[in-house]
């Protein structure tokens, strides 16, 4: 990768958005020895209210760790889509889960939509696994961490129980995002 590089990670509360950052903060520095750091931001009604997490990848030193020109941006739901979509940058990409965010904004930037949320319900089922889901979509679409880092950053977090459920969702995510992006 050649300089900075800036995700969003945007839903609602609740929804694991903020350990989805956590995630590819740790994908990145520790797996794969990059420079990364992770913020988060969110409403005071904790669930429900709009959410974000920023992660700030670079192979230099990170002199400020919020994002201030996005990437890539992870929008879970309309309310996230339409706050937290106003400094994507041109060329960048959007990920929208297609059942929740109905008005797209414009600009000039890929799109790349399916339904996150029902794909951790109805393939892998279990809802509660849509961050996942999202994460692998991302660590798919943005190229900026491999994959096999990646994952081994989201199965260090789950409990052994539920291994195998991470590893299906995340690889769901992943599958269906490249899917999308063709």
């Amino acid at each position: 990768m050649a300089g900075r590089y800036e995700i969003r990670f945007s839903g609602a509360g609740g929804q694991g958005l903020i350990l989805a950052g956590v995630i590819m903060a740790e994908a990145a520095s520790i797996y794969q020895g990059i420079q990364a750091v992770q913020s988060q931001s969110y409403g005071p009604e904790a669930r429900g209210g709009a959410s974000k997490s920023e992660v700030v990848i670079s192979d230099e030193a990170i002199d400020y760790p919020k994002a201030t020109r996005v990437d890539a941006l992870l929008a879970l739901t309309q309310e996230a889509c339409d706050k937290y979509s106003h400094d994507l940058k041109e060329g960048g990409v959007l990920l929208i889960d297609s059942d929740l965010v109905k008005t797209q904004p414009k600009g000039n930037f890929k799109v790349v939509s399916f339904p996150i949320i029902n794909t951790a319900k109805n393939e892998v089922g279990r809802e509660i696994v849509a961050n996942i889901v999202a994460l692998g979509a991302m660590v798919a679409l943005t190229e900026v961490v491999d994959k096999e880092n990646a994952e081994k950053a989201v199965l260090a977090r789950v409990p052994e129980a539920f291994i195998e459920l991470n590893r299906k969702a995340f690889q769901l995510g992943y599958d269906k995002a490249l899917a999308a992006k063709a």
